[in-house]
């Protein structure tokens, strides 16, 4: 049985389920309104497959002004409101109840403004986060926060977790990357936040609305930061013979004051399985490799190459290797941006996402391996090591009785000493139901109840994506019952 519960739907809404597709089909374009159980199939889960549930229907609007015409619907329906990019979240945060209805942003997917001159870029929530650089590259600009699933995830979902990825140790997450947004409230208003301009002269809710996990609003559409390409990029592999070793190189090497692009951890398991993958030719004879890569012309890249591997010779470095083409640098990537997908073909797991700061390393993946030998579970370590934002994929049986509870219960007792040692629960997967009953480890009810009041006064009916983030005792719809 699982370790994580969710409410019971609410038999008043069943009950009026054909009154309710009814009406949205009234202001629905045609092919937006999904009804059939087959179709409405498709939408019962996210990237954390364990937990399933058919929704009282999926909208999938064509324009922002259909969403919030849906969105009026669902409010005075009192009908719950899943929001959904590309469903790659890996928290459960787009999982639906029986309940609710499914308001997917996929079709919002076009580029709307491109301006070179001031760095900007207008996208619909539903464009991927790789087809905005692939939009703007010919004019010698980027996006930068590059999630592993970039060429499948959507704006709209990645504002909704603040997602990062490899660059973010550089160049930040989601919400340092943001300018502005559209906004769909619950009750059906549409408002802007932000726009084309840096430090606007008002409250920072912005900052409010990214990495609020679709708990206040939807967005339909968003303003990002473009930032000219670098002269140059290269990435160098650095091997190690224990995981200590590479985990204390990595907090040497921010401590120097020297900033990669991207550093990342991979450990044996990983490396093993996802060169097998990728053909990325990866290291096989070390414990642990770290994915180093700098920017800069030729001389600042070889200059500062040559401080890292000097500071990774400091501990104990088995060996290292810098690209010595533009194909093997990108197949270096490839490696390990296909991980998840290479690690689910050897094993069902559950990926975690705490953060800790870089310098207890060492000490939170010693405790991983203990936990590992105490639950009797592989474990595989993939994460953004440069900012601590820690990926262990704990591996489990789905076929075998009690294995899922067992790895979920070692991911919560890993979330947890990422707290006890100064971290948090997630980095960019978002709480969502994963994590939703731990949020008291972080939190005091006096922290919780500010979040409750901030949810509760953009969304008082508590109708946006339910059952998530707050823990079910804090959770607002007091009419709802706990189920399993």
């Amino acid at each position: 049985m699982s370790v994580i519960t969710m409410p019971t739907p609410d038999p008043a809404i069943l009950a009026r389920r054909d009154e309710i597709i009814e009406t949205l089909g009234a202001v629905c374009e045609s092919g937006t309104l999904i009804e059939d159980f087959e179709g409405r199939r498709a939408f019962e889960c996210d990237g954390l497959t364990a937990y399933r549930a058919v929704p009282l229907a999926v909208v999938l609007p064509a324009t922002a002004h259909e969403l919030a015409a849906i969105m009026r619907i669902c409010h005075a329906f009192n009908v719950p409101v899943v929001p959904r990019g590309a469903g790659t979240s890996l928290s459960g945060g787009a999982l639906p109840t029986e309940d609710s209805v499914v308001i997917g942003v996929s079709r919002l997917n076009r580029v709307l403004e491109i301006d070179k001159d001031n760095l900007t870029v207008r996208v619909g929530a539903g464009v991927t986060n790789l087809a905005v650089t692939r939009a703007v590259e010919h004019l010698g600009l980027f996006y930068a926060p590059d999630p592993s699933s970039q060429l499948a995830c959507a704006i709209g979902g990645n504002i909704a977790m603040n997602a990062g990825g490899a660059h973010c140790l550089k160049y930040g997450v989601t919400t340092n990357n943001l300018l502005g947004v559209t906004l769909v409230l619950a009750n059906g208003e549409m408002v802007e936040i932000g726009g084309e301009f840096l430090d606007p002269a008002q409250y920072d809710l912005l900052g409010l609305i990214c990495g609020s996990e679709g708990q206040l609003g939807i967005v339909t559409e968003a303003v990002l930061k473009l930032i000219p390409a670098p002269e140059g990029a290269l990435p160098m592999l650095i091997g190690f013979d224990s995981a200590r070793d590479a985990g204390a190189c990595v907090a040497s090497i921010i401590r120097s004051g020297l900033i990669p692009v991207a550093l990342e951890y991979m450990d044996a398991l990983a490396i093993k399985v996802c060169d097998e993958f990728s053909g990325a030719g990866y290291p096989l004879d070390v414990a642990a490799m770290l994915i180093v890569e700098v920017e800069g012309d030729r001389n600042e890249i070889a200059a500062l190459l040559a401080k890292i591997d000097k500071i990774a010779d400091g501990h104990n470095k088995r060996m290292s290797r810098i690209a010595a083409s533009p194909e093997e640098a990108a197949a270096i990537w490839v490696g390990r941006k296909s991980a998840f997908g290479a690690m689910g073909q050897i094993s069902d797991y559950i990926c975690m996402d705490g953060a800790i700061p870089t310098q207890e390393l060492p000490h939170i993946l010693e405790t991983i391996e203990e936990l590992g030998k105490k639950y009797g579970l592989g474990v595989a370590n993939i994460f953004h090591a440069g900012d601590g934002n820690l990926h262990p994929l704990v591996l489990y049986d789905a076929n075998d009785p009690g294995d899922q509870e067992k790895a979920e219960q070692m991911g919560a007792e890993i979330l947890l000493a990422c707290v006890k040692v100064g971290g948090c629960l997630t980095g960019e997967h978002g709480v969502g139901v994963e994590k939703r009953e731990l949020m008291t480890a972080q939190f005091n009810d006096r922290d919780l109840g500010q979040q409750v009041a901030v949810k509760s006064a953009l969304d008082p009916k508590w109708l946006l994506n339910p059952a998530k983030v707050f823990p079910l005792a804090h959770n607002g719809r007091r009419n709802w019952g706990e189920g399993t």
